[in-house]
């Protein structure tokens, strides 16, 4: 009967989602426990066969510093965003583009449904511009997304899961580290989805960041545009990212805690949901 419980309660969520698109950041533990990679593929292929279109956004932080620390490539963040000169956009290519996306690609096909790989160089998807960090400190080739080419996404998402990479350019060329967060935000802008989930390595966002207790359970995008110059770290541009999405007529945006086996579900398709629920102002 539990089980049944939770299938009824899922029932009207699936009904409102049904055709909606949903744009899902992708990272942290959830990318890498392998339990839980599984959990997210499942959870991805079932949204697609209830009738939803997932659009998968990723990083690959840990494994860009991995594989910079092999090389000997100074490691260095500022304000949450990757200090990047032209030898780390390499990597950060080589790994997000070459294993990254494929190896997400190819668990989504081994549990039933089709995805394709793509990067922001793909049909031209990420049009770049170079940004700096917060503070106005330059941070080198990280790129701004001014324009995503959303008859990409609407061609392929019809019959296939799209999984992105978190990398761009220019019109001259130049290859950029785009921070997914903001991927995520303006693809979601872009393509008018329904919903944006971040998966995190915090139960949420935190009022108290030193107190994993103090988790926010909704706020609206005025209430998180007022607190964002006091956020520090990765959570800042996940907040900046919620907003804009707000801001560009996405319904809601999530923050969830990717630690969490199935958290997808949970959050979309229960009542109380496990996150923090960013809402547009009233």
């Amino acid at each position: 009967m539990r089980d049944v419980s939770t299938l009824l309660e899922a029932l009207p969520y699936i009904r409102e989602f049904h055709g909606r698109t949903v744009v899902i950041k992708y990272g942290g533990a959830a990318m890498e426990d392998p339990e839980l990679r599984e959990d997210f593929a499942r959870d991805v292929v079932l949204l697609k066969y209830v009738g939803m279109n997932p659009v998968v956004v990723h990083g690959g932080g840990p494994e860009i510093t991995a594989y910079m620390e092999r090389l000997n490539i100074p490691v260095e963040f500022v304000g949450g965003l990757r200090v990047s000169d032209p030898q780390t956009v390499e990597v950060a290519k080589m790994v997000l583009v070459g294993k990254v996306n494929k190896d997400i690609v190819l668990r989504l096909n081994r549990h039933g449904q089709s995805a394709i790989g793509l990067c922001g160089d793909d049909g031209r998807l990420f049009q770049c511009e170079r940004t700096s960090a917060p503070d106005g400190e330059d941070v080198g080739f990280v790129g701004r997304i001014a324009r995503v080419n959303v008859d990409v996404l609407r061609h392929i998402a019809t019959d296939y899961i799209p999984v992105i990479a978190s990398v761009g350019s220019d019109r001259e060329g130049n290859s950029y580290n785009v921070n997914a967060d903001e991927a995520a935000g303006a693809v979601a802008r872009a393509t008018k989805a329904y919903k944006v989930l971040f998966l995190t390595d915090v139960s949420g966002w935190l009022r108290d960041p030193s107190n994993p207790l103090s988790r926010i359970s909704e706020a609206s995008s005025d209430e998180v545009e007022e607190a964002l110059m006091s956020v520090a770290g990765g959570m800042r541009p996940k907040l900046a990212a919620c907003v804009d999405a707000i801001h560009g007529g996405v319904t809601s945006a999530h923050i969830v805690d990717g630690r969490v086996p199935h958290s997808l579900m949970l959050e979309l398709f229960t009542d109380e949901g496990i996150g923090t629920k960013i809402r547009a102002a009233t």
